[in-house]
């Protein structure tokens, strides 16, 4: 019996010192994370592979080995440029055309890295519209949000056939999404190819895209992109690096492994399709780098370019410092 009870005492203080042993580890996890600088960074609009590269940095550590206990949180009504130029998010999702209306504007708002080379976007139509160039745009009805930069793009597309815009309908979409619409009282819209375009193939709706890319070389700018604020640079050009770092590496897994990174995106964001995703990936993944030097950079000239075609089609006051608007200074070599 005695031999017993000292069999249980001595497993018991195993336990105990396990058990001591796991607090402290815990502890020490929590002081770890504690030494982390908390920063947060605001989506431009729900989880898409847009983004994929932010959730495989955090899901696979990459900020936390730079330092940073990252957040990634959704715009909300505020949206993204507000909250990062006022500083009440640390970094944000946007678009150079944005930051350009923005800066000219007095806000500032800096582009830290392309998420994406070249603009993948464009017009899209159901293939049986026959809208097949920017001539086929006169006589249909396009569907869009009510900005002025839609009208601009369209005539400017149009012009190179002369076309007349005049001829064009415009209707506002409100929440519907492509495919309601086309099937309701739009004949075409503006798109991604990479997620609307990629669904409508997972759909089997053959549609036919009218690229902005193919016809002006200054409406090939970057969208979307990372930015933050002129303060943030200034006060803490540590983080931002660090951050910067950090989300290069969440791309470039992405780019090396976009069935992965598929995976990762759904995990943090569940609701989404689960084939449109990693149709959307294994799409957007080798778009990401595509001929850049490295992930992330970008070229005055792109700027330049498409700060003059807004200014041109008086969507600017004044003129951009381009020079401004961006940096390549936080990159990675």
């Amino acid at each position: 019996m005695k031999k017993w009870i000292a069999a249980v005492c001595f497993v018991m203080m195993l336990a105990g010192c396990a058990g001591n042993g796991q607090e402290a580890k815990q502890e020490g996890e929590n002081a770890d994370k504690e030494e982390l600088k908390k920063v947060t960074v605001v989506l431009d609009w729900t989880p898409n592979t847009n983004h994929t590269g932010l959730y495989t940095a955090k899901d696979k550590g990459y900020f936390e080995e730079e330092g940073l206990d990252v957040e990634i949180i959704m715009p909300g009504e505020a949206g993204a440029d507000q909250l990062t130029a006022s500083g009440k998010a640390d970094f944000g999702v946007s678009y150079q055309e944005s930051i350009t209306e923005a800066r000219v504007q007095g806000v500032p708002l800096v582009s830290i890295a392309a998420v994406i080379q070249h603009n993948t976007s464009g017009f899209a139509s159901p293939a049986d519209k026959n809208i097949k160039s920017p001539k086929d745009f006169e006589g249909k009805t396009y569907g869009g949000w009510g900005a002025p930069v839609e009208k601009s793009v369209i005539e400017s597309l149009m012009k190179t056939e002369d076309a007349d815009v005049e001829k064009v309908s415009f209707v506002n979409m409100g929440d519907a999404d492509f495919f309601t619409a086309v099937k309701r009282d739009i004949d075409f819209a503006w798109i991604y190819y990479g997620w609307t375009g990629v669904e409508a193939e997972l759909r089997g709706e053959k549609i036919n895209m009218v690229y902005l890319t193919d016809y002006s070389e200054k409406l090939d700018y970057y969208t979307p992109v990372l930015a933050t604020n002129e303060k943030m640079i200034k006060d803490n050009p540590d983080t931002v690096k660090a951050f910067v770092k950090a989300a290069s590496k969440g791309y470039e897994y992405a780019i090396e492994n976009p069935g992965e990174a598929a995976d990762i995106l759904l995990e943090n964001a569940p609701d989404l399709d689960s084939e449109l995703v990693k149709k959307s990936q294994e799409w957007l993944s080798p778009r990401y780098k595509d001929d850049a030097a490295r992930w992330g950079e970008q070229k005055l000239e792109v700027w330049e370019n498409y700060a003059e075609w807004m200014h041109e089609n008086g969507l600017l006051d004044k003129e951009l410092d381009a020079g401004k608007a961006f940096t390549n200074d936080f990159l990675p070599e």
